[in-house]
């Protein structure tokens, strides 16, 4: 099982940026799929971002061009650049990681404690 902490969320203004991190350990992370969802109050968990051992990455439509999802294998950790942020991006936002191939809740066995997101306008 991969341990997974978010780190980096924040309150910023509509406009700004920031950076999440997501720090692996008890294994390595470079066979997994790893993901960044979100969750806003009273809503669903959402997916957002995912990038595979392989380093192609997919975006949700509502992030795409906005945010970058990379990860730095020798670190072991997972990152998610949010640019342009808006106050629709509000959530706590969590790391996952998975070896399937899919987009779902489930197709991820291991997730972090989440990160809050708060943008304000």
């Amino acid at each position: 099982q991969v341990q997974l902490v978010e780190s980096g969320g924040g309150l910023v203004q509509a406009g700004g940026s920031l950076r999440l991190s997501c720090a692996a350990s008890g294994r390595t992370i470079s066979n997994y799929g790893m993901a960044w969802f979100r969750q806003a109050p009273g809503t669903e968990r959402e997916f957002v971002a995912r990038i595979n051992w392989r380093n192609s990455t997919y975006y949700a439509d509502s992030v795409k061009g906005r945010f970058t999802i990379s990860r730095d294998n020798a670190k072991n950790t997972v990152y998610l650049q949010m640019n342009s942020l808006k106050p629709e991006d509000t959530a706590v936002y969590y790391c996952a990681a998975g070896l399937s191939l899919g987009f779902r809740l489930t197709d991820f066995g291991s997730w972090g404690q989440g990160t809050q997101v708060t943008v304000s306008s």
